[in-house]
C-alpha cells in the first residue's frame, strides 16, 4: 500500500502547533495596578512567568496558578545571562500553553526584547507582545509635569549608559528633554558631558527613584550641583532611578533661569 509523504512544511506546521506561545509582557513602571488590562488577563492565565528581579511583590499576586523564575538583572549582582534566558523561554514553549516574560516598563525599550523575540522565533515559537508604562511617562505623571511644552521642550530622547562589553560610547542625545535610563552610578560624568556639550550648568535636573511604588521619592537640583556628585550621595543603595534632564523640570520653580530664557529664545 502506498503512502503519501509528508511535506516539511507540513511537518514543520505540526510541529509549530505543538509548541506554546510565548508572552512579553511590559508590568509598567512599578505598582502592580499600573500593569494594562491585557497584561494581568495574561497572568491569570499563564502556566509559568519569567520575570525581572526588579518586579514587585504585588504583580506576582495577578499569577498565583503559574510557576515563577526569576531571571532578571541587576546592578551589582548575580543575574542569569541573556542567552540562558533565551533557552529557557524556548524549552518553556516546548513544555506549557502559555509563557510569560515578565519586563518592567516597556519591553521595547531597554529590555532586549529583540533578543529574546529572535530566539523564539527562530525556534518556531509564536511570540506576542504586550506594551506597558514605560519609566519615563510614569516619572511624568508623578512629577505632574509634561515632558513637553510649548516653546520650550519639543523634543524628547530616551537614553541609556548602560552598555554590553563589546560596545563603546556614544554622545548623550541633544533633545530638548532627556531622559536617562539607568543612569545613577555615572550621574556626575553624564552631568559633565551634558555640560561639555553645551547645556548651561544651571539646566534642572530631577531624579526619581522606585516611581509609583510606596518607595518612590525625587530630587530637584541642577546639572551644575549633579556634577558636583550631590546626587550620588542621595541615592538609596540599589533602586532602580531615572535622571531627568530639561528646561521643563523649572516650570513649577520660580525665576527658573533656564525655562525663561528658553522661552525668550522660542
Amino acid at each position: 500500500m502506498m503512502t503519501t509523504p509528508i511535506s516539511k512544511s507540513t511537518a514543520t506546521s505540526k510541529s509549530t502547533a505543538s509548541l506554546g506561545q510565548v508572552y512579553l509582557i511590559g508590568a509598567g513602571p512599578g505598582a502592580a495596578d499600573l500593569i494594562t488590562v491585557r497584561g494581568a488577563q495574561l497572568l491569570a492565565r499563564a502556566d509559568i512567568v519569567f520575570h525581572d528581579a526588579l518586579i514587585e511583590e504585588a504583580m506576582l499576586a495577578y499569577c498565583p496558578q503559574a510557576e515563577k523564575i526569576a531571571v532578571g538583572k541587576r546592578c551589582g549582582k548575580h543575574s542569569a545571562a541573556q542567552k540562558f534566558i533565551n533557552k529557557r523561554l524556548v524549552d518553556a514553549a516546548h513544555k506549557h500553553p502559555i509563557v510569560v516574560r515578565l519586563k518592567g516598563g516597556d519591553p521595547m525599550i531597554f529590555g532586549r526584547a529583540d533578543e529574546e523575540i529572535s530566539e523564539l522565533e527562530a525556534a518556531g515559537v509564536e511570540v506576542h507582545v504586550v506594551p506597558g508604562i514605560t519609566a519615563a511617562l510614569a516619572a511624568a505623571a508623578s512629577l505632574k509635569q509634561s515632558l513637553t511644552l510649548r516653546g520650550v521642550a519639543r523634543s524628547v530622547a530616551f537614553s541609556t549608559q548602560a552598555k554590553a562589553t563589546d560596545s563603546s560610547s556614544l554622545p548623550l542625545p541633544t533633545a530638548d528633554t532627556l531622559v536617562i535610563y539607568m543612569g545613577r552610578d555615572e550621574s556626575s560624568s553624564i552631568a559633565e558631558q551634558l555640560i561639555a556639550q553645551g547645556r548651561p550648568g544651571s539646566t534642572p535636573v530631577r531624579i526619581i527613584e522606585s516611581i509609583s511604588t510606596e518607595r518612590e521619592r525625587s530630587l530637584a537640583l541642577t546639572l551644575r550641583e549633579m556634577a558636583s556628585g550631590q546626587a550620588l550621595d542621595w541615592f538609596d543603595g540599589q533602586a532602580p532611578a531615572l535622571l531627568l534632564v530639561g528646561a521643563v523640570f523649572g516650570n513649577r520653580l520660580q525665576n527658573s533661569e533656564v525655562l525663561t530664557n528658553s522661552r525668550l529664545s522660542a
